[in-house]
């Protein structure tokens, strides 16, 4: 084992392992697998700073999503490049330079593909559910097409001191994009990752004109190309301060209350 690693589990089908920020900065070039910055519990907690950059996240993949240094809004990765959707509903590409606190990347390279027509967003999941994947593995996602009734969120920028999560998420906007076009990128955590990640399926849009987007709360599907990939490798990287702490044991019902979404605005 590297003697970088500071902590290796095997979950299941995954093997997660925990580095500080420079094991995790020469970790080698890898596909099919997911890199990490930071916890959910600890953003949960309100460590809403980061100590490795979206640079040293982006080294390691080409798409993702996450949040970026003081909560300032809803990361998202795709193609390499990294944007975030502020409250107001806009979009900006952000430097490499930018610290997060909480982002998942991998080397995108979809395994298996499919088409759907005219879904809502449990059907979408279960379509994907259906590709056959071990549960027990990471899944990530690209859903390329035209959405109806999208349901996207953001959430103001904090200042210190930092508030729990679940105290900010009240401030949190949501709004309803009746048309789009563009593409969901996201996830599939196995349940047993809860804490250190979101359990089930995280999902953010990405306008294809790249003006707007936001973490997904609801969506019809009217047609999209699905591309999927899975990994049983798991790299995560632990700020100081921070620790892998128990994956699984985690309050499921607030991460729920959190991803759900808060008050809607136009």
């Amino acid at each position: 084992m590297p003697c970088d690693v500071i902590d290796d589990r095997l979950l299941g089908a995954l093997h997660i392992d925990a580095l500080h920020r420079n094991g995790f900065a020469h970790l080698a070039h890898e596909e099919h697998a997911a890199f990490q910055v930071g916890t959910l519990d600890a953003l949960m907690s309100g460590r809403f700073d980061g100590d490795a950059t979206l640079g040293e996240l982006l080294d390691h993949g080409t798409m993702g999503l996450g949040t970026v240094q003081h909560l300032g809004g809803e990361l998202i990765v795709i193609d390499g490049d990294a944007f975030v959707a502020r409250v107001d509903g806009s979009l900006e590409q952000v430097p490499r330079s930018l610290k997060t606190p909480f982002a998942v990347v991998t080397n995108f390279v979809a395994t298996r593909h499919s088409e759907l027509s005219d879904v809502d967003f449990a059907a979408l999941t279960s379509a994907i559910d259906d590709m056959g994947f071990d549960p027990d593995v990471v899944v990530s996602l690209q859903v390329e097409g035209s959405f109806t009734n999208l349901v996207v969120r953001s959430v103001p920028e904090q200042r210190p001191p930092y508030r729990p999560l679940s105290e900010v998420v009240h401030d949190q906007h949501e709004w309803t994009l009746e048309e789009a076009t563009g593409t969901l990128v996201g996830f599939r955590f196995p349940d047993r990752t809860a804490g250190v990640e979101v359990p089930g399926y995280h999902l953010h849009f990405i306008a294809a004109d790249r003006s707007t987007g936001g973490h997904v709360v609801d969506l019809f599907v009217e047609h999209a190309v699905v591309e999927v990939d899975a990994s049983s490798q798991l790299h995560v990287e632990l700020p100081e301060g921070v620790g892998l702490g128990q994956p699984g044991v985690a309050d499921r019902a607030q991460i729920r209350s959190i991803e759900g979404g808060g008050d809607r605005s136009t």
